[in-house]
């Protein structure tokens, strides 16, 4: 064992998180949460972990939340991307949010599906310059020689589209998350938590528990 590493303690004393402290809805419960942080200046508060599957193996990476609906939260990517594939393939996914800040977690999982195409687009058109040109660059995910193959590729795409708006390119779109479970994690004292869970009935109310940390 390496113990410099076990002896990384840090014990949670900030808040609490009772049942009568939730909102009704997970979704406006995380507004409260999400505007806190952004309040507080936290350092890209949108920035979540979003975990796929395929042929059993899980696969993991950091998105950004870029858009929070009554129905789910959406992010966007390349559609040919590694995790564009697995989303194809298996579309039930989980994110993670963790704002260290305030000692709190959340959990979401549900099913991702794309965005409209113009959705999609409205939201390419307000991404800067630069990151509409790595949207046609990047052959995200693929094995490419080096870095100046992306350099060289690079300069291609703004001579291609000089003295002109850069289209969204049809490999590229948003996915929302519809949540059926959302559970928040405050920190306590002693490794013992508050876990308060939200589960999606049939009828599309949500039932809360409180889970043992």
């Amino acid at each position: 064992m390496d113990h410099n590493i076990a002896k990384i303690r840090h014990d949670y004393n900030l808040k609490g998180l009772l049942e009568s402290d939730l909102e009704p809805n997970p979704l406006n419960q995380f507004r409260l949460w999400f505007g806190e942080a952004l309040s507080a200046g936290v350092t890209e508060p949108n920035a979540m972990t979003l975990s796929t599957l395929f042929n059993g193996r899980p696969s993991a990476r950091i998105v950004l939340l870029k858009d929070l609906d009554s129905e789910g939260f959406t992010f966007f990517t390349n559609y040919n991307s590694k995790k564009g594939r697995e989303i194809a393939s298996e579309p039930q996914v989980a994110l993670t949010f963790f704002w260290k800040e305030f000692e709190r977690q959340v959990r979401i999982e549900g099913k991702a599906e794309k965005t409209s195409d113009q959705e999609s687009s409205e939201y390419f058109a307000v991404r800067p310059r630069g990151s509409q040109i790595g949207a046609w660059t990047s052959y995200q995910s693929e094995v490419i020689e080096n870095r100046a193959f992306l350099e060289n590729r690079t300069k291609e795409v703004e001579q291609e589209f000089s003295g002109r708006e850069v289209p969204r390119p049809p490999h590229w779109g948003g996915y929302r998350v519809i949540p059926d479970y959302i559970e928040f994690w405050q920190g306590r004292p002693s490794r013992l938590h508050d876990r308060l869970s939200y589960v999606r009935s049939e009828d599309g109310s949500w039932l809360i528990e409180r889970l043992s940390p």
